[in-house]
């Protein structure tokens, strides 16, 4: 009888060993999926961070001071703004598929009147750049230099962003301009100025 009893316990005691251990592996696996489950939400929070703040910056920003061209009429006929990438930013795609250019004026609103990007050659002179461009009334163009031969803006180059208003669209002595550039990615590139008074005919004027 003895014998049967100490038999007994110990097959009691293999048993409660091997629920222990049971309940290890148990704890273990589920511990392993949370402690993952912990990984994959701060990754993707991360991930969904990243996103944000780069939708919050522009991809493009000023590289230097605009300027504007007045006509016979001394009215502001043409807008020029010099842009490179912003710091940290990939390429930019300045295609006219891939670029929404708009105007605001005070007696009007141009709407994606934007006709894509060339590439430029030579000095950076105003008849260089016109020459190029061949703009039409209402309509705006990248000039991108020191490039390739393609419509990417990368971290080697310089573009330059022309508008030229219509005879019925001026802008006159003290009136002001927005002027609202939106790429594929990253928050649009936005740029106010005001004319300032006395503007001379067929003259160059620095709008800071």
């Amino acid at each position: 009888m003895k014998n049967m009893v100490k038999s007994r316990r110990g097959i009691v005691g293999i048993e409660a060993a091997i629920m222990l251990i049971v309940f290890l592996i148990i704890a273990a696996a589920l511990s392993y999926v949370v402690i993952n489950m912990g990984f994959y939400t701060t990754q993707k929070t991360k991930e969904t961070m990243q996103t944000g703040l780069g939708e919050s910056l522009t991809a493009l920003q000023l590289d230097g001071v605009v300027t504007a061209k007045t006509s016979d009429d001394k009215a502001i006929q043409y807008i020029v703004a010099p842009v490179k990438l912003s710091a940290g930013r990939g390429a930019v795609d300045l295609g006219s598929s891939s670029v929404v250019v708009s105007v605001y004026l005070p007696g009007a609103t141009l709407i994606n009147i934007y006709e894509g990007a060339v590439k430029a050659d030579g000095n950076v002179t105003w008849d260089d750049l016109n020459g190029t461009l061949g703009l039409d009334d209402n309509k705006a163009k990248f000039a991108i230099y020191n490039g390739d031969d393609d419509h990417v803006l990368e971290s080697n180059e310089k573009a330059f962003l022309v508008i030229k208003l219509g005879a019925d669209n001026p802008l006159k002595d003290y009136e002001t301009i927005k002027i609202e550039v939106r790429t594929a990615k990253g928050a649009a590139l936005t740029v106010v100025r005001t004319a300032p008074g006395g503007l001379s005919e067929n003259s160059f004027v620095d709008l800071g």
